[in-house]
C-alpha cells in the first residue's frame, strides 16, 4: 500500500509539492488551485513563499530531522549510507532560522505564518498582520525546536519553543486549567474561549506529554498532569470528548466531536490512563463501522457533520498504541478493518484518495503528506512483531507528524536555561511518570480491556441526560450512557430476522432483512409473554394502534422505551427503522436491540430492527400499495426459500396465505384460489409464526383471520407511529 502511494506520487507527482491521485499529475504551486495552510506547508526554503509555522515545523522540519537521526543510525552501523555527512540536518537547521522571525512577537507567540525568504516584519513579507494564531499552532513547536537546537549546538530554537509553552501555560484559565482555541500574539489574550482535545488545541497537550518524554523535564509532566486532570475532569464524558467553556467548563459549547481527537485514546496510553482511552477509542471505532472513515465532525449520535475525510490517520495511532499497551488482538482487528476500507473505499489507480463525503463516498483529488508519513507507519508497526524491525522502537518518540526523535536527546546537553517556570509541587504519583503495560498492571485479567469495550462494542448513539449537580451552582452536566444495542460477545454471531412481504404483487419475492431485540417476543421460538408494562409517554393515535404492527423511527428514546409505550396502546408489532440516513444490512453488521436497565421481561410484542434502507423499501411499498401483508421470522424459515427461483407466479400465489371472507378489500381474485400446496409452505413456517398485514393509517379493517392451514394465525394491519 505504501508503495503504491509513494510511487504514484514519484512516477505522476515528482518534484511537485503533493500528488493529486484523480488526476494522475502533481499540485505546482501557483499553477493548481490552492488548498489554504495545507498547501503553504510544502515549497522550497530560499523562496518568496508565505508558509504555515505550525504546518512547516511539523511537517518539513519534523521530516527533516527523523530523516537525519535514521541516516545517522544507518551509518554508525556501518551498513550503509556511509557518504552521508549531515546534509539533512544542515537543511533543518536553514528552515529553522527562516521560521525564527515568526517568533518576534511582545508576547514570544509565533505568527501564524512567516516568508521564507523576508520573514515577518519586511515590507515585502506580505504576512505579520496576523494577530491571532491557535494553541496548537504556537504550543507544537517544543519537539523539533528542542531536538534542532541539541543536535545542532545552537539554544535559539529551543528557548523561543520554551518561550511559547510558557506563555500558554500562564495564560491558562486558573480556575479550571484549560486553554481555549485561538489566542492573540501580541497580549496572550483568549480569542476563542471554548476548550477540547480535537482541532485548534489537541497537539498542545500531546507536546506537553512528550516533551517531558523527549527531554526528561519534569516541569513539563506537571503541566501536562494539571491539563489531564481538567480534561477528565470536564471535557470527558466517557466514551466522549466534548468542547466545553475554558471560564465556565459546566457549559457544552457544541454537541458534535471533530476527527482529529482521534489521537487522544493514544495519548491516554502514553500517560497510563487505559480505561479511557479503550472507552473512546471503541466509540470512534463504531463510528467508522457506521461511516467506513471518521468524517470530520459528527454527533453524539454518530450522525455526519462534516463528511469528509482526508485519510487521517489519528485513528490509527491510538490503535497502534492500544495494542502495544495491551497486546489485546482485538486491535490487530480493528488495524485490519483500517487496511481493508482504505483499499476498498479510497485506493485508485493513481494512489489513494481523500474522501469528499463519507455519506456518498466520492473522493477528493488530494493525497496529503500525513497519509504517507503518518497511516503506513502505524498500521506497519501495528502488524509488524519486534524482532522485525530494524530499530528499537521504544528509543524513540513520535513527533505528531509521526517521525522519529531519540529519547537519549535529553542526555546530549542540558536542558535550556532560559526556562523561569519552577516545577510545580505535587505529590509523589509513581503511576504519573511510567509507562502501561497490561500485563504489569492487571496480571489476572487478561481480557480486562474486552470487559470495557462490551459496554460500547455496539454503540451507535450517546443519549444525553443532563443533571444539575449539587456542588455547582449553575449545574455540572453529566451524561447518562446508553447504549441501545446489544452487548454481544465479540465472536458471536447475530441470528438475522426477516420482514417478508408476502401479499401481492410482492408473493413472498421481497424479503428485508432484520435485526433482532433482547427482549419482547422470541420470533425463534415462538414464546408468548405476559400483560403489558406502563408506557413511557402518551400515544396519541392510541385507538387507531390497537390490533396493529406499529412502525417506530428510532431516536429520541430508547428502543425498550418505544416497545412498551406502543404494546401499551395495543399495538401488536412494532417494525423499528433506523433514522440514519442511508443506513443499510449489507453495509451495517447486523445487532441485537438491547433493554433500558430495566426489566424487560414484561415486553412481550416481537420486534425488528430495519435499516434505513430496508425501512424505506417497506415505507414506500406501503405508501403505494395500502394493504401489504408481511411475515416476521427467522431468516431461516424464510416463507419459499426451498423451492426453485424458476416457480411460476400461479404457484408462488399457491404457497401464500388463502384470504378470509372478512378481508375482502385487497380484491385480488389470486388470494381467493384454494391451494392444496399450502400446508408445504407452512413446513418452513411454525404453526405460530405471525404474518401482519401492513396499510395505510386509513380506515381499514384491523384484522382477520386464516382459513385452513394457517387458521390460528392472525393478520394484522400496520399503523405508521413517529415514537
Amino acid at each position: 500500500m505504501f508503495d503504491h502511494a509513494y510511487n504514484s506520487y514519484m512516477d505522476y507527482a515528482y518534484p511537485a509539492d503533493e500528488l493529486m491521485p484523480l488526476s494522475c499529475r502533481g499540485r505546482v504551486r501557483g499553477l493548481e488551485p490552492n488548498r489554504g495552510d495545507i498547501d503553504d506547508s510544502l515549497g522550497k526554503f530560499d523562496n518568496d513563499i508565505v508558509v504555515s509555522v505550525f504546518e512547516t515545523n511539523i511537517r518539513v522540519l519534523g521530516g527533516l530531522l527523523g530523516a537525519h537521526v535514521m541516516a545517522d543510525v544507518l551509518k554508525q552501523r556501518g551498513e550503509r549510507m556511509q557518504w552521508y555527512r549531515d546534509e539533512l540536518l544542515h537543511m533543518a537547521k536553514e528552515l529553522g532560522y527562516r521560521l525564527l522571525p515568526a517568533f518576534n512577537t511582545t508576547s514570544g507567540l509565533p505568527y501564524p505564518r512567516v516568508n521564507l525568504r523576508y520573514g515577518v516584519v519586511n515590507p515585502l513579507s506580505r504576512t505579520g498582520t496576523e494577530s491571532d494564531t491557535c494553541t496548537a499552532c504556537a504550543g507544537t513547536t517544543i519537539l523539533e525546536f528542542a531536538a534542532l537546537s541539541r543536535l545542532s549546538g545552537d539554544p535559539i530554537f529551543e528557548e523561543h519553543a520554551r518561550k511559547a509553552m510558557d506563555v500558554l501555560w500562564e495564560k491558562r484559565q486558573r480556575g479550571s486549567d484549560l486553554v481555549g482555541t485561538v489566542i492573540n500574539i501580541h497580549n496572550g489574550d483568549w480569542v476563542r474561549r471554548d476548550s477540547g482535545v480535537g482541532a485548534g488545541i489537541d497537539s498542545y497537550y500531546e507536546y506537553l506529554m512528550k516533551a517531558y518524554i523527549l527531554l526528561g523535564d519534569k516541569v513539563y509532566l506537571n503541566r501536562f498532569n494539571t491539563h489531564y486532570s481538567a480534561i477528565m475532569k470536564y471535557i470527558s464524558q466517557p466514551p466522549l470528548l466534548l468542547n466545553v467553556h475554558m471560564h465556565n467548563p459546566t457549559i457544552n459549547v457544541r454537541s458534535w466531536m471533530d476527527s482529529l481527537l482521534a489521537f487522544f485514546p493514544g495519548l491516554q496510553v502514553l500517560r497510563g490512563d487505559l480505561k479511557p482511552a479503550i472507552e473512546t477509542h471503541e466509540m470512534l471505532y463504531q463510528v467508522t463501522k457506521q461511516h467506513n472513515f471518521l468524517p470530520e465532525a459528527f454527533t453524539t449520535e454518530f450522525r455526519v457533520h462534516w463528511g469528509q475525510h482526508p485519510l487521517r490517520p489519528e485513528f490509527a495511532e491510538s490503535t497502534y498504541f492500544l495494542y502495544k499497551a495491551t497486546g489485546d488482538p482485538y486491535y490487530l482487528n480493528v488495524g485490519q478493518s483500517i487496511v481493508e476500507k482504505l483499499n476498498t473505499h479510497a485506493r485508485v489507480p493513481c494512489g489513494f484518495a481523500a474522501v469528499q463525503d463519507v455519506r456518498t463516498g466520492t473522493h477528493e483529488d488530494r493525497m496529503d503528506s500525513f497519509f504517507l508519513a503518518e497511516m503506513f507507519k502505524y498500521l506497519y508497526l501495528l502488524f509488524s512483531e519486534k524482532s522485525q524491525l530494524p530499530i528499537n522502537i521504544d528509543d524513540y518518540i513520535f513527533t505528531t507528524e509521526a517521525h522519529l526523535l531519540p529519547v537519549s536527546l535529553s542526555t546530549t546537553q542540558p536542558p535550556c536555561h532560559t526556562n523561569n517556570t519552577e516545577p510545580q509541587a505535587h505529590e509523589d504519583d509513581l503511576f504519573s511518570y511510567s509507562c502501561p503495560s497490561a500485563q504489569t498492571l492487571f496480571p489476572n485479567n487478561p481480557t480486562f480491556a474486552k470487559t470495557i469495550r462490551d459496554s460500547y462494542k455496539y454503540l451507535t448513539g450517546v443519549g444525553r441526560a443532563q443533571q444539575a449537580s449539587p456542588d455547582s451552582q449553575k449545574g455540572v452536566y453529566k451524561l447518562k450512557l446508553v447504549a441501545e444495542v446489544s452487548q454481544t460477545p465479540e465472536h458471536e454471531e447475530v441470528v438475522p430476522l426477516i420482514v417478508q412481504l408476502i401479499s401481492p404483487p410482492f408473493l413472498g419475492r421481497t424479503v428485508l432483512t432484520a435485526g433482532s431485540a433482547k427482549f419482547g417476543m422470541d420470533l425463534t421460538k415462538q414464546e408468548h409473554g405476559s400483560v403489558p408494562y406502563t408506557a413511557c409517554g402518551p400515544i396519541e393515535n392510541a385507538v387507531e394502534l390497537q390490533g396493529h404492527i406499529a412502525l417506530a423511527l428510532r431516536g429520541d428514546c430508547m428502543f425498550a422505551a418505544k416497545a412498551r409505550r406502543l404494546q401499551e396502546a395495543g399495538a401488536t408489532g412494532v417494525i423499528f427503522i433506523d433514522h440514519r440516513e442511508g443506513s443499510s444490512s449489507a453495509e451495517t453488521p447486523l445487532f441485537q436491540m438491547v433493554g433500558d436497565g430495566e426489566p424487560t421481561n414484561d415486553i412481550t410484542v416481537p420486534l425488528v430492527f430495519l435499516f434505513s434502507k430496508e425501512g424505506a423499501t417497506l415505507t414506500a411499498t406501503l405508501q403505494e400499495h395500502h394493504n401489504v401483508d408481511v411475515l416476521l421470522l427467522p431468516k431461516e424459515k424464510q416463507l419459499g426459500k426451498d423451492f426453485a427461483e424458476g416457480e411460476t407466479e400461479s404457484t408462488t400465489i399457491q404457497l401464500v396465505l388463502e384470504q378470509s371472507e372478512t378481508d375482502t378489500e385487497t380484491n385480488n381474485e389470486a388470494w381467493d384460489q384454494p391451494s392444496e400446496n399450502a400446508g408445504c409452505a407452512m413446513e418452513n413456517v411454525s404453526a405460530k409464526s405471525r404474518p401482519y398485514h401492513l396499510s395505510s393509517s386509513q380506515g381499514y379493517p384491523k384484522s382477520s383471520h386464516v382459513k385452513h392451514s394457517w387458521n390460528y394465525i392472525d393478520l394484522h394491519r400496520v399503523r405508521w407511529y413517529d415514537a
